[in-house]
């Protein structure tokens, strides 16, 4: 039995061997007596010949009646071929269809015919099969990769906390309830208060891959309903600066994986991508509110977070002084969550930051609260019970370091590094306001 090879793996130097291959019917063509089949698996395409008089009559008669996007398995002998995708082909002695796909297709996965988002999505196992498209996801697995090898690189512990909860995360009101037997439970907006516990258990550095599930009735195409993250959340530390040399070797670290691993999906994105600094600027909230109104003619009053429009300018300007990433920290403290600490030179303030690519968050943080009656304090000046976060107060009675840590949504940082029109393209089967199938 030969061995079933990838596209990627076959090359000219393979000249007269024989080889088997798999995949799907991307193009049917004949010209006079040839036929030719371009057969697509994950890596590529591999050109089939099938010369009428030199290939056996069943063999030809089967790919002449085989449908586009069939599932097939081909066995022949490899040739060197420079005009052919990969520079070679295949001429078959064999030809065996595993399964005929139904005509007409509801969508092109050549792309030669576009559609829209809306189908696309509708019929994503197909939309899937185009190159460009399964680009995405194999550089979000790289991405991923190296998010993972890093942190653990920096002597982090990767975690898994619940999905179910008893209670808000952060506070907020956009929470999916479930019942949970006779109880009421919450999908988790994010694994915050578990991993700040875990500060207080000895297991001092640590990291999710995490799945947030957040209520919000924003339909634009940078928002959905759930959300994948790198969460991290380190201890002993001394201020938020040490989570942000985290983030920028972090940042780093998955830009080059991609950038060095990724090349054909990211020759056919179109993107180019460029390691950034070491370090990225960082602005406190007040110089960005400064900068807007000197740079942009825009006013916005001290207390808000920072509206849309005033993150895109800021972008702007960042971009002419050759800033992709940057930093905004010392947020206000009322427009943080309760376990954000606050500033040690200003009380109005807060030690927050977010981390910001091309005018878009991708990355907010800062350090936590790690003393119990503070946290209580806040807690409660932000309307909250206290008894409502029972378990969660538990572990800062007991001796808590100081502490601080982020969250990264990977499908924002995948939209803006790639220059995706819309975030559900970072997503297999997107979950937003309308959108619960397939």
């Amino acid at each position: 039995m030969i061995e079933r090879l990838y596209a990627r793996e076959l090359s000219p130097e393979m000249d007269g061997e024989e080889v088997s291959i798999a995949g799907w019917v991307h193009e049917k063509r004949k010209l006079g007596g040839l036929l030719f089949l371009l057969i697509r698996d994950r890596t590529g395409i591999v050109q089939v010949t099938l010369p009428k008089k030199f290939v056996p009559a069943e063999v030809f008669e089967t790919a002449k009646g085989v449908s586009k996007e069939s599932v097939v398995v081909v066995r022949g002998k490899l040739q060197a071929m420079d005009k052919a995708p990969g520079g070679v082909e295949v001429i078959p002695s064999r030809i065996e269809v595993l399964s005929s796909a139904a005509s007409p297709l509801p969508l092109d996965p050549t792309g030669k015919v576009p559609a829209n988002l809306d189908t696309r999505l509708d019929h994503r196992v197909l939309d899937l099969r185009r190159p460009g498209v399964a680009a995405i996801f194999k550089i979000r697995s790289r991405a991923l990769k190296a998010a993972r090898e890093h942190l653990l690189s920096r002597g982090f512990i990767e975690v898994h906390t619940p999905r179910i909860i008893s209670t808000a995360s952060e506070g907020g009101t956009e929470l999916f309830p479930i019942s949970y037997f006779e109880r009421e439970a919450f999908l988790a907006q994010s694994p915050q208060l578990y991993k700040q516990m875990l500060m207080g258990s000895g297991l001092d550095r640590v990291f999710e891959i995490a799945t947030y599930f957040r209520a919000e009735e924003h339909d634009t195409i940078w928002h959905l309903n759930e959300i994948t993250a790198v969460d991290c959340e380190l201890a002993f530390i001394s201020s938020y600066e040490d989570v942000l040399e985290v983030i920028e070797g972090l940042i780093r670290a998955m830009i080059f994986e991609v950038r060095e691993h990724c090349s054909q999906e990211l020759e056919l994105l179109g993107v180019e991508l460029k390691v950034p600094e070491k370090r990225f600027p960082r602005l406190s909230y007040e110089e960005a509110l400064a900068l807007l109104e000197e740079e942009a003619n825009l006013k916005l009053p001290f207390g808000e977070d920072l509206t849309t429009e005033a993150e895109k300018k800021l972008g702007e300007i960042m971009l002419q002084r050759g800033h992709e990433l940057y930093f905004v920290t010392r947020f206000p403290l009322e427009a943080k969550p309760f376990y954000t600490m606050p500033d040690s030179d200003d009380p109005k303030l807060s030690a927050s930051f977010d981390l910001e690519f091309r005018g878009r968050e991708i990355i907010s943080g800062s350090q936590r609260i790690h003393d119990y009656d503070l946290l209580v304090e806040r807690i409660k000046a932000k309307g909250l019970r206290v008894e409502n976060f029972s378990s969660y107060l538990e572990a800062f009675k007991y001796g808590m370091p100081p502490h601080g840590g982020f969250g990264m949504g990977i499908e924002r940082f995948l939209m803006l590094l790639l220059n995706l029109p819309n975030i559900r393209e970072a997503v297999l089967f997107p979950r937003d306001r309308h959108r619960l199938e397939p």
